[in-house]
């Protein structure tokens, strides 16, 4: 992908439904809420109890006070203006507690923030509805991930799945199916800015030599009966799709490696 990628990410992240439109859309459908509801499941079981939390992509804030008042603590990140005021706003009890912090700026701007020595780490980083879909250079990201994290901390997301059924309707979806099988991903154009749909082998090397993909789960709430262990297996990964069809969006648990 040409161009400016974090220049096209903050513009992406920074138009339509945001702050309060975007929170009033998100939270009126019933996918979305189990969406939510599956992937606050996976962060509870994958997450330390009160552990520390660090929530890239955070939006309106939503997961940072569901995780906040079940004990957690939690940074967050967002690029967009509105979104941060929103969230400001739905957290304020949170944020006066310092259960919650909330950085703000360019993508470029959280890339090169250094983080303290004595700063906080997380033992989970966080990122629900996709934000990785919208970054093109994803081992930069996950170097970042990297400096956030505790020595064994790990990296849950929810990411929009290639191998959805729902999307084998549409003759887009068989025209990318040639690029999804020979580059391991496809860019779908949006509104503003182009997104990704990865499959599994291109994110577990995009998340390399910082993180290993370790587990991938459908993203509809209910039991962990549906995990998918040792992803480093190849034809785990080519028979993925058989498990994730139905789900929009996929989970993905990454573990830190060795420094």
């Amino acid at each position: 992908m040409s161009g400016a990628p974090s220049a096209r990410l903050d513009n992406a992240l920074a138009h339509t439904h945001t702050g309060q439109a975007y929170f009033e859309h998100i939270t009126s459908l019933e996918s979305d809420r189990r969406a939510r509801a599956a992937f606050h499941e996976a962060v509870l079981r994958a997450a330390p109890d009160g552990g520390a939390l660090f929530d890239f992509g955070a939006g309106p804030g939503i997961d940072a006070r569901f995780f906040a008042e079940r004990g957690f603590t939690v940074d967050a990140y967002d690029v967009d203006p509105a979104m941060c005021e929103f969230f400001a706003e739905y957290c304020r009890s949170f944020i006066e507690q310092e259960s919650i912090t909330l950085q703000r700026g360019s993508y470029a701007d959280f890339l090169s923030r250094q983080v303290p020595r004595a700063g906080r780490r997380a033992d989970l980083i966080i990122s629900n509805f996709a934000p990785l879909n919208l970054v093109d250079d994803l081992a930069e990201l996950f170097a970042k991930f990297h400096a956030l994290t505790t020595h064994n901390g790990r990296v849950l997301a929810s990411v929009l799945n290639p191998y959805c059924w729902d999307d084998m309707k549409y003759r887009w979806w068989w025209r990318k199916l040639p690029e999804l099988w020979r580059r391991g991903y496809y860019v779908m154009p949006g509104p503003q800015a182009p997104h990704v749909r990865r499959g599994l082998a291109d994110f577990a090397a995009q998340s390399l030599p910082y993180f290993n993909l370790t587990r991938v789960f459908r993203g509809v709430p209910g039991p962990s009966g549906h995990l998918l262990q040792g992803m480093g297996v190849g034809g785990a990964r080519r028979l993925a799709w058989l498990h994730l069809r139905r789900a929009r969006f996929m989970f993905l648990l990454f573990s830190k490696r060795d420094s």
